[in-house]
């Protein structure tokens, strides 16, 4: 399969982190089975023939939010996948949604405007020719959002993330609260509205993405560096952090996960867990 990762021009940079395509060369063999892992982003992704863990087809095209917990999707069609990777706070700032009504769970943004140019969406997608002409239709997409909503962003939100994620998930919010002057309740309430998840979540999301660069990158002789480095109390609580958000353990995560998509890895049939029912995501 091909992957090309595409910068967003300057006037996006706030509200994408970056733009993504995945082809394969012709129709697959078997089912693929890809699984999200927590990165403490919201995104979108275009792929006709998604199933979530109930086999209940997915729309084409589907915003989703913050992801905390593990849904396996499958798809046995052709892979012409697009997607955008966004900050984490876009779907207050761009789309206007309370963010945490959408935790671990998707939608069709074709439904959240009955205007010509976003109804179809996914139709222009589909007729786009190229990745280079599939991430041009997502720009004019984002830009027309932008131009549409003009919301304005919370400074202390952003601030807050920023601080958060500058420091790998480390930073106290103890001290956080007491630099910007809030109550962790009056925090809380602005990170479920604008991220859909706790400072304290997003920040144990963090410290874990730290980790599994660190582990993406064979930065370490063995898995105690790993935990050391990223501040865990043990080699048992990386392991488990790293189970709760990538849904298999570290060795696992190595041998079956075929990360081309970043956060977005195809997974092994033998590692896939048994369905699970009456799941919100996705």
């Amino acid at each position: 399969m091909h992957y090309q990762e595409f910068t967003p021009p300057p006037h996006l940079a706030k509200y994408v982190r970056y733009f993504w395509t995945l082809e394969s060369d012709g129709p697959q063999e078997e089912v693929q089975t890809f699984r999200p892992i927590a990165d403490g982003c919201p995104g979108l992704i275009y792929q006709p023939g998604f199933r979530d863990e109930t086999n209940k087809e997915l729309p084409d095209l589907f915003l989703y939010g913050q992801t905390t917990t593990q849904v396996d999707l499958t798809v046995n069609d052709k892979i012409n996948a697009a997607g955008i990777y966004f900050q984490p706070d876009v779907l207050r700032t761009l789309f206007n949604l309370n963010a945490v009504e959408h935790t671990n769970g998707c939608l069709d943004p074709d439904l959240l405007s009955g205007k010509q140019h976003d109804k179809f969406l996914s139709e222009k997608l589909l007729s786009a020719s190229s990745p280079a002409n599939k991430i041009a239709v997502l720009s004019d997409y984002v830009l027309s959002l932008l131009k549409r909503n003009n919301l304005q962003e919370d400074d202390v939100t952003q601030y807050a993330l920023s601080r958060i994620h500058a420091s790998n998930g480390i930073l106290s919010l103890k001290d956080l609260h007491e630099e910007i002057r809030l109550s962790e309740r009056t925090l809380e309430r602005k990170f479920r509205e604008q991220v859909g998840i706790s400072a304290g979540l997003y920040a144990r999301i963090c410290r874990f993405q730290s980790a599994l660069d660190q582990l993406r990158q064979n930065n370490y002789d063995k898995l105690s560096d790993i935990a050391y480095d990223n501040e865990y109390a043990d080699q048992s609580h990386f392991i488990r952090a790293f189970k709760e958000f990538a849904g298999s353990t570290p060795n696992q995560f190595q041998k079956n996960a075929s990360e081309l998509v970043k956060n977005f890895p195809v997974v092994s049939h033998k590692e896939v867990p048994p369905r699970r029912q009456g799941t919100k995501k996705h």
